[in-house]
């Protein structure tokens, strides 16, 4: 195949949908015989993922790389921002901890050729093996403020002779001013690569919007590529938690209720995506007491700062309810910080996470965590309890979980390398540090089985599910783009 030049989708502001459009673009070069890559300097999320060699990217870009048929890999997110409090994040620098850093520690310029040199080395590495690169920018592309210190947005593009894509989403209002003003507060050199505009999220009848793209060409000089209606009948993982919003709030009254604990820390939500689509299930986040006590399977996540939580359900009531509810039947299941909050006692001597240095968990199961210093980050094959299902996940976790004295200990899971994680003490009382581990179907059902009477449809097969989802998201795209002008603009 040619060699096409790497494309950055790069957004008049936060949320515009880059994320999707550059997973979309992944496998629509892939339907075309390419061997594309995603890539995205530096990225904040919570959603984190585990790479095949045991190290942490954002969560989108294991997506994209999934749409571009590909194993994930740190170079295609050399730099993740995990927010620890409003003003203070994670730095993991090539899928390893680097250190805590303020926003304004952050965005200074002193040091910042470290980190600059660091994301271009792996935007290089990347480029070496695939074509095309499929490049997403940060934020909005105009934040003119932090110029001099970006290095994720258009000088990342320039570095990489990348061809940009300006994404509007029109859905929010004001585009022509988004797309316009965005356009006149790049340099000249920043103009010159970009390229093309792409206005995302549209409702209603296309043909009265013609007038809008040639009047958006005239004031910017740029064509536009295409303009992509808003859908409602495809699922792609989305990055943040603030899709939590749009989200499921209450039970249901036909199908197995599962209630995922809404923590204010909440990470890796997407551990409970494929339960969110099982036809099973009704699966909703709530923090209200008495949506907890409906559910006939209580799931409690992940979490950044799992005492900062452990205390807020203490607080909230929920804690309470959550014990209540598995007094009266309900299964609880823990994954990561759910696990440790459902033990006895959560300790942090280090002051890993904070200030706190102990507190009483759930009392669920017999099992006490310290945090450490080392984050555990790989991916895992295991199998669980004495079912002979070959399944998978991730772990990415900072603590160390072991029973209490004169405890009998039960594994969940059985890892392919001899080692045990999670803890089983009945068939509604169990927790695991593994991520993912509702992505298999085995286990799924097994989490279902004692709810038999509610259940009426065949197992879920959400890996298939998945590759229909790219394949749609790439049709759908494909018919509202002009490809015969992406591919001039990448090769001329």
């Amino acid at each position: 195949m040619e060699k096409l030049r790497p494309i950055m989708f790069a957004g008049t502001g936060s949320d515009v949908g880059k994320s999707v459009i550059a997973a979309a673009f992944c496998r629509i070069f892939l339907q075309d015989g390419y061997h594309p890559a995603p890539f995205k300097a530096q990225n904040m999320a919570l959603n984190s993922f585990a790479t095949p060699e045991g190290l942490e990217i954002g969560r989108a870009q294991a997506v994209q790389a999934e749409a571009a048929g590909i194993p994930c890999h740190t170079d295609m997110n050399p730099l993740l921002l995990k927010p620890t409090t409003d003003k203070v994040a994670q730095v993991v620098l090539n899928g390893k901890p680097y250190g805590n850093q303020s926003a304004y520690q952050y965005f200074k310029k002193e040091g910042r050729d470290v980190l600059r040199k660091a994301v271009n080395n792996a935007f290089d590495r990347l480029e070496k093996r695939f074509n095309p690169i499929v490049m997403e920018g940060a934020g909005s592309v105009s934040e003119i403020n932090l110029r001099e210190t970006d290095i994720v947005n258009l000088p990342m593009a320039i570095h990489a002779g990348a061809d940009v894509i300006l994404v509007a989403d029109i859905d929010r209002g004001g585009v022509f001013a988004s797309v316009y003003g965005s356009v006149m507060l790049m340099t000249e050199e920043e103009r010159k690569h970009t390229k093309g505009i792409l206005i995302n999220k549209f409702r209603g009848d296309m043909r009265l919007f013609e007038s809008g793209v040639k009047i958006i060409e005239d004031l910017c000089g740029i064509p536009v590529i295409g303009v992509v209606p808003y859908y409602k009948d495809i699922y792609i993982e989305e990055e943040d938690s603030v899709m939590l919003q749009t989200k499921n709030l209450q039970a249901s009254h036909d199908k197995v209720n599962v209630a995922v604990v809404l923590l204010r820390h909440l990470s890796n939500f997407t551990d409970f995506n494929i339960l969110e689509r099982d036809p099973r299930v009704h699966l909703y986040y709530t923090n209200n007491t008495d949506e907890i006590e409906k559910a006939d399977i209580i799931l409690i996540p992940g979490s950044k700062s799992t005492l900062a939580d452990m205390y807020e359900l203490r607080r909230n009531g929920v804690a309470q309810s959550i014990i209540k509810a598995h007094k009266e039947g309900t299964t609880v299941m823990g994954i990561c910080g759910g696990y440790q909050m459902m033990g006895q006692e959560v300790c942090d001597p280090l002051h890993v996470e904070g200030s706190i240095e102990r507190l009483p968990g759930l009392g669920l199961l017999p099992i006490s965590t310290e945090m450490q210093g080392e984050k555990v980050t790989r991916q895992v094959q295991f199998s669980f309890l004495d079912s002979n299902a070959s399944c998978e996940g991730y772990e990415i976790h900072m603590g160390t979980t072991t029973p209490l004295d004169g405890t009998e200990y039960k594994a969940l899971n059985y890892l392919s390398d001899g080692t045990n994680d999670g803890f089983y003490l009945d068939r509604k009382c169990f927790g695991t540090y593994i991520h993912g581990i509702l992505d298999n179907g085995a286990f799924i059902d097994f989490l279902l089985e004692p709810y038999a009477e509610k259940l009426s449809n065949e197992p879920f097969d959400f890996k298939a599910y998945k590759e229909e989802q790219y394949n749609k998201l790439a049709d759908h795209v494909r018919k509202n783009v002009n490809m015969d002008l992406v591919y001039k603009i990448l090769t001329t």
